[in-house]
């Protein structure tokens, strides 16, 4: 658990900020990477104070709100002590794997935003976020809430990660606005031997991630990192081949693209499923997280600069679906599907009901909450977008004073 904690962790930093980082334009390389740094800080000292307990305890405040919020009684880690156990490993390595989730999920949504927003808003919104999204809904799946007593899947985070992150970034992309000449006169990014490293660091950090999330070293835990490679290697070769096909040219950021996309496909279904299931699991993540990034651009218009709902929202909430069939016993190696609260296992079609509403729940919250933050972030800080002197010149020296990059 030790070594997965710190696998999850390398996932943020320095994965996500260099992943990011090599995709936007080099004037706006280390606002990018401050984000994903400073995100992360605040999100490890929010966690301690309530995430924690919020999104992992028992409680409630009342007896109302038992199945949908956790209890305030580790504000602060208030009773953890060096021999509190978790099971069979300490309290402490648990709160500090659960924190690197609580941290990675807030750093996704950066890529949503990026060369645009005001550096004040984005902790702003990270740290409001966490507490009025990320907890509530971890506790619902992950801590015993409504979701977890209907028998709900999500191994890795799924819907508590990326359908939360990609539902949230999509809204805060259209209520930012576009960034000047999208989509037409956009440049490329400006690193992608960047982009394919951080994206390497993705797929090891992964394993930690998904295997991890067993919490013990065991079988499951062994199975979980297989699928996990296999989905990603698949999706990386789809995205390849489809961006072949319709370009000419294998691209470097479109087969990491594809790799990330395998990555969060598998997450919810990653304790559940066999090898063969993951195959499927990465063949489908490759195509549709390829036409929807297309979608939202083209389609719907919004501005979501590192395609974050396409890749992590749409991704996370097909896994999370697929698990429902490939997840059942004997179907292509399924490791066995859930129980409700009664302690009966779930047909196919009745783990799909609850997938689904698992997901409708955990975007609708996103979704609401997000605009609300928007809208109160953006009253203090007198609007969250930076002024159009500033886009043009770039936050690197415009919000942080400093340059990615000397020519001299």
């Amino acid at each position: 658990m030790l070594t997965a904690t710190a696998l999850v962790l390398f996932m943020t930093l320095p994965g996500l900020a260099l992943f990011y980082g090599g995709l936007v334009q080099s004037k706006n390389v280390l606002s990018v990477l401050m984000h994903c740094f400073a995100v992360a800080c605040l999100a490890s000292i929010i966690w301690i104070a309530v995430g924690y307990s919020l999104a992992l305890t028992q409680g409630g405040f009342g007896e109302d709100a038992r199945g949908w919020i956790g209890g305030k009684g580790k504000f602060f880690l208030n009773g953890v002590f060096e021999e509190s156990m978790n099971g069979d490993f300490p309290e402490s390595v648990w709160i500090m794997f659960q924190m690197t989730f609580a941290i990675i999920t807030p750093a996704l949504i950066v890529g949503a935003f990026v060369e645009r927003i005001k550096f004040t808003a984005v902790m702003l919104f990270s740290g409001l976020w966490l507490i009025v999204v990320y907890c509530p809904v971890c506790y619902w799946v992950w801590g015993g809430g409504w979701l977890a007593q209907a028998g709900v899947i999500d191994f890795a985070g799924g819907i508590v990660v990326h359908a939360t992150a990609g539902a949230s970034a999509l809204t805060l992309a259209w209520m930012l606005g576009r960034r000047s000449g999208f989509p037409r006169n956009l440049k490329p990014p400006h690193s992608p031997g960047m982009v394919m490293m951080g994206a390497a660091m993705l797929w090891v950090g992964w394993f930690g991630f998904n295997a991890g999330s067993a919490a013990a070293a065991n079988g499951d835990a062994g199975m979980a990192m297989l699928v996990t490679h296999i989905s990603a290697a698949t999706a990386s070769l789809v995205w390849m081949f489809i961006e072949w096909k319709k370009t000419g040219k294998p691209g470097l950021v479109g087969i990491v693209t594809g790799t990330i996309a395998g990555l969060a496909t598998i997450t919810p279904a990653s304790g559940a499923v066999g090898p063969m299931g993951a195959v499927i699991i990465g063949a489908v993540a490759g195509l549709v997280c390829y036409f929807a990034c297309g979608f939202v651009k083209e389609k719907l218009g919004v501005d979501d600069s590192l395609d974050i709902a396409a890749v992590h929202g749409v991704g996370g909430i097909l896994g999370t679906l697929m698990v429902s069939y490939l997840g059942q016993t004997g179907v292509l190696g399924g490791q066995g599907i859930s129980q409700n609260e009664d302690g009966a296992y779930l047909t196919w079609k009745e783990q799909f009901a609850v997938q689904a509403e698992g997901c409708l729940a955990a975007i609708a919250l996103s979704v609401v909450a997000t605009f609300i933050i928007v809208k109160i972030v953006s009253a203090v800080t007198g609007g969250i977008r930076v002024s159009e002197e500033d886009e043009t010149k770039g936050l690197d020296q415009a919000a942080h004073g400093e340059n990615g990059y000397s020519l001299n």
